[in-house]
């Protein structure tokens, strides 16, 4: 009798679980993106999340949590109840921070469910309209010049950013003075008003003031040019052989979120992304769609942490 009641108990917590994913979600889902306002986890963020909540009939709620480089979203997430109600959408700091810093208050391979990859950008050498540098090749040879005067924004200690801006000062043999801020919707008034004077910014944040003539863009970080801005030279291209950098974003949740809501949650974000309007919206962004399986993911993300703790030791680059 003990063995048909352990069975009846197993298929009614199934049934359960089944009946919980078909009615998923009940309720406003809270996404929370682990950058500020303006930034290009924040506006890639946005159009996916209003097109998942025409989806779902439910609202999928954007809630910025920015600094220390995604970890603070990261650390709430992780410590939210595993009912799918949560969700993150973070850059591949999430990769980053496990090398950057010396504790965190999270275990990123252990406290997460993996749910899947979104897009991925390139990042653009950036400076003003008034700076007398004009391409990628000026900015290494008055870097070498003048060792450590050239100063550069990247979005938060432990972002994409901070690991574009250090492997390119590594790669280039070159130093520069970095100055850390919590996201590019901070950095751009800075570096519109001469108070800092480049940036590698994600491509979707800075095409608007690229488009306007506010920004002059050097090099590009990606294997090839971008359709957006096809003038603009690759990185590769324009002094520092193979070089090569991509931004991308994912979904998390905390882990034991249970396997039917997740692959509900994957369904209908990659609905989102495959809807031609949206997928028009990111491309116009500069962003390409991710199609990975879950296992790919998970490898993706195992491999990064430890492919960023290798470049972080090459630079010499302490964790904090």
């Amino acid at each position: 009798m003990k063995v048909v009641a352990g069975i009846a108990a197993i298929v009614l917590a199934a049934t359960a679980l089944q009946v919980s994913a078909q009615n998923y979600p009940s309720r406003p889902v809270r996404v929370i993106i682990a950058f500020p306002p303006g930034s290009a986890t924040d506006i890639i963020g946005r159009v996916i999340s209003a097109k998942v909540s025409e989806l779902w009939g439910q609202q999928a709620v954007p809630d910025n949590r920015g600094g220390a480089g995604g970890s603070i979203g990261s650390a709430l997430t992780a410590k939210a109840n595993p009912d799918g109600y949560t969700l993150l959408i973070n850059s591949n700091a999430h990769v980053v921070n496990p090398s950057f810093y010396k504790t965190l208050p999270y275990n990123t391979l252990k406290d997460f469910t993996d749910i899947m990859p979104l897009v991925a950008q390139p990042n653009i050498l950036v400076v003003t309209p008034s700076s007398k540098i004009k391409s990628v090749a000026e900015f290494i040879t008055e870097a070498r010049a003048s060792p450590g005067k050239i100063n550069i924004a990247f979005a938060g200690p432990g972002s994409g950013t901070h690991l574009n801006t250090e492997k390119f000062q590594f790669d280039a043999k070159i130093q520069y003075t970095l100055v850390a801020y919590k996201g590019s919707g901070e950095i751009f008034p800075d570096l519109l008003s001469g108070r800092v004077e480049s940036y590698f910014a994600p491509i979707s944040a800075a095409l608007p003031y690229i488009q306007a003539g506010k920004l002059r863009p050097l090099g590009i970080t990606s294997a090839k040019r971008s359709g957006q801005l096809p003038n603009v030279p690759t990185i590769a291209e324009s002094g520092v052989p193979k070089f090569e950098f991509s931004l991308w974003f994912g979904l998390w949740g905390p882990a034991g979120i249970p396997g039917p809501v997740v692959s509900k949650i994957r369904k209908e974000f990659g609905a989102a992304l495959a809807d031609t309007a949206v997928r028009a919206k990111l491309s116009e962004l500069g962003n390409e769609v991710m199609i990975m399986t879950p296992d790919q993911f998970r490898k993706t993300i195992v491999q990064q942490i430890e492919e960023t703790r290798l470049i972080f030791k090459a630079a010499g680059i302490e964790p904090q």
